[in-house]
């Protein structure tokens, strides 16, 4: 695995299986995000975006005690004086917003409280370690919490995100309970999490980036639209990259292999 890139609060790697590796790297703030971080998250996004040479992405995050702990409350984000001109730190961290469609595999371990729900919101596919917990710290220190619930309510519905957001850190979700609600979809040793994550990558990493983004790309629109509006955009994934990717596979047929029972 190859570093790169000047980043100051997460690393940045790539290998040879095209999967590109982002660690969170403030463990001494619980990975915490201030300003340095959101922009350099959408720097890295962005370059992400732009490197046809990586089909996969896994996000991560340094040390034992937390996956992320959402803003560092403790640093000034650094809101413009005009607060028409403020803006949401998540569009910055978000894949999603920066219009990145490559498959993104989130590990969890530790805590992931409030503002953390905006990388597990718009990660496709997030795993955790048995020491994971998740909980929504807003309504304890006396903040509305009315972001993050709104991408948490697309992946475990709108009592269990009540239940969350309502219940502050008086209560906390272990990772049991967090793969029974489908927050996550599968939990590891914490020994075994970032391997997992990295395997789970290469093998989408193997596939034709033409259909794994296109089909996380007509995935997610579709929330925002109405059924047959969403039907009709897909079909024209289906054409925009079907013939990209089933080239691709005709020119390198897929190694047969017994697939796994999950």
């Amino acid at each position: 695995m190859s570093v790169s890139g000047a980043y100051m609060t997460i690393r940045y790697e790539t290998s040879a299986d095209r999967v590109a590796t982002i660690t969170l790297n403030r463990p001494e703030a619980l990975n915490a995000f201030d300003r340095q971080m959101c922009e350099e998250m959408r720097s890295v996004w962005q370059r992400v975006r732009g490197d046809e040479s990586i089909h996969a992405v896994v996000l991560r995050a340094e040390g034992d005690r937390a996956f992320c702990a959402g803003l560092d409350v403790k640093k000034s984000y650094g809101q413009p004086d005009d607060v028409w001109n403020h803006e949401d730190p998540g569009e910055l961290l978000s894949p999603k917003w920066q219009k990145v469609w490559k498959p993104v595999v989130c590990a969890v371990q530790g805590m992931c409280t409030a503002g953390a729900f905006y990388f597990l919101n718009e990660a496709d596919i997030v795993i955790c370690s048995e020491d994971a917990t998740f909980f929504d710290s807003h309504v304890t220190y006396g903040m509305v919490s009315a972001l993050e619930p709104v991408g948490l309510m697309r992946r475990v519905g709108l009592a269990q995100t009540l239940r969350m957001a309502l219940s502050g850190n008086d209560e906390r979700v272990g990772a049991q309970t967090a793969l029974d609600i489908g927050l996550v979809t599968e939990v590891v040793t914490r020994a075994s999490l970032w391997e997992r994550a990295n395997e789970i990558a290469a093998e989408i990493a193997a596939k034709p980036s033409a259909a794994t983004q296109g089909t996380v790309r007509a995935i997610w629109e579709s929330l925002d639209r109405p059924y047959r509006a969403a039907m009709e955009q897909g079909l024209i994934y289906t054409r925009l990259g079907n013939p990209i990717g089933m080239a691709e596979v005709e020119r390198n047929p897929p190694k047969r292999k017994t697939p796994r029972i999950r």
